[in-house]
């Protein structure tokens, strides 16, 4: 490392009206040799939803002894990282006080802010700032984003439970008790929010071309290749596979673009229809409901790990889905989440919303997988992690909170315990994210929500 002449934590690849921030590189200073200083990574938070509970026996662990070697059905994506996992059951939510006819308005907007909204401004946005919000308060000054909302379908859901404002149906994020952070779903805006690129109206970038007509990554490669020359092997291959990661996120935005402009013509009745059965429908972007939903979650999954990569935000939140009709056809029936969760114990219907959930928790375990193959300092990006997924809903059938299931992974640079299973915790969800804020070195000036401690058994022993 005392051979190369170290670099700003900062240093960008530019090119044509495109800025591209670089990983956090070994020349930067995150190794050093032991005389001499190293910057700590930063910590990063993250949170992924998905509405309407989980069945039970399929998320949690028969047993905390054998949960490394024997992990439920749900959670079988994780294995790779399971010592690097943390759950615990005895997460109680927020009750529904005076909102007993609004579930779905309250499993999203509670997940984060750990509290109900004011009955008496039912209408109007009237909650507290979420937890992502006060740690892009703490952490924002040191990126070039604050924090990156995700989600994938549009956050427009219409529905008026108990006389609800509209919002508390489909935000997860609060920059403030009356202000709701609306959330991007298209992927293009945000690897443009990632380059710094600005588009017009129009679609053509700021030089005159089409997203679509040329790689944002060939704007920057010169710059990438005379930077590559001054760095180690290791960097180097830093370099590099974080090149190919973005050319591999930009191709795949294009096909998912290409498929919603196909879409668009076919519906318009302007092109035929496929000529086989086995030709994959298109999607549109908005709205991906074909059969290629996974394909467009692990896009935005990629979008976080490479913001977090970058260091340009260290929260994202990620709504996997919202409480409304969303269907997954891409597991083999068009059946709506949302009614298949009212299953009064029917097999059918009990296998379908365990499917569901299998495959949200597998597009979260694609995520954290990739950050765990991604070295940074002397461990790896999921190492200085906090990744949160979870539901609003312990169970969608009764609707119950009694033990909302929550997944973490990622020790947060050494300060959670991971790789347990926690059979019998004492506490609320206010206190989970207390706790995940104070792990991840956010000051506070008081609890989040109805919390009213700590939990003990999360931290790692200093």
């Amino acid at each position: 490392m005392s051979n190369y002449k170290r670099i700003n934590r900062r240093t960008c690849l530019k090119g044509l009206g495109a800025t591209l921030a670089l990983p956090l590189l070994d020349v930067m200073g995150w190794a050093e040799d032991s005389e001499k200083k190293t910057f700590k990574p930063p910590v990063r938070m993250g949170f992924m939803y998905m509405p309407h509970g989980v069945i039970m026996d399929q998320f949690w662990p028969k047993d905390p002894k054998t949960f490394l070697t024997s992990p439920p059905p749900a959670l079988e994506s994780l294995r790779p990282v399971l010592d690097q996992c943390l759950l615990m059951k005895g997460i109680a939510g927020v009750s529904n006080g005076p909102f007993r006819g609004a579930p779905h308005a309250l499993e999203l907007s509670t997940w984060l802010t750990a509290a109900l909204p004011d009955p008496d401004k039912r209408d109007e946005i009237s909650i507290s700032i979420s937890a992502d919000q006060i740690a892009a308060n703490s952490l924002g000054a040191f990126t070039a984003l604050p924090s990156l909302e995700l989600a994938t379908m549009p956050q427009t859901w219409k529905e008026n439970q108990a006389g609800l404002n509209e919002a508390y149906y489909s935000h997860c994020s609060f920059r403030s008790p009356t202000q709701a952070v609306p959330a991007e779903t298209n992927p293009r805006n945000v690897l443009n929010r990632l380059f710094n690129k600005k588009e017009k109206g129009d679609g053509l970038s700021a030089n005159g071309m089409s997203s679509l007509d040329r790689s944002m990554l060939d704007l920057v490669i010169g710059g990438a290749r005379d930077l590559r020359r001054t760095l180690s092997k290791t960097d180097q291959r830093k370099l590099d596979q974080y090149l190919d990661s973005v050319r591999s996120v930009e191709r795949r935005i294009a096909a998912i673009e290409i498929r919603q402009k196909e879409a668009a013509l076919e519906k318009a009745g302007v092109r035929p229809s496929r000529s086989h059965k086995t030709d994959s429908p298109p999607i549109e972007i908005k709205i991906p409901e074909g059969d290629k939903r996974s394909e467009y979650m692990q896009v935005m999954c990629d979008l976080n790990v490479l913001a977090f990569q970058t260091d340009t935000t260290r929260v994202c939140t990620y709504i996997g889905s919202t409480p409304n009709g969303v269907s997954y056809p891409e597991l083999g029936f068009n059946d709506q989440h949302h009614s298949q969760t009212h299953h009064n114990g029917e097999k059918k219907k009990v296998d379908k919303v365990a499917a569901i959930t299998k495959f949200n928790i597998d597009q979260f375990a694609y995520m954290v997988n990739k950050m765990h193959s991604l070295k940074e300092g002397d461990g790896t990006l999921l190492d200085n992690c906090i990744m949160m997924w979870g539901s609003g809903l312990e169970d969608g059938d009764r609707h119950s909170r009694a033990n909302l299931p929550f997944i973490l992974a990622g020790r947060g640079g050494g300060a959670i315990n991971t790789g347990r299973f926690l059979p019998d915790v004492k506490g609320n969800q206010g206190d989970l994210l207390t706790t995940l804020l104070t792990c991840a070195g956010i000051p506070l000036d008081r609890p989040v929500g109805i919390a009213t401690k700590q939990i003990a058994e999360i931290p790692a022993q200093s």
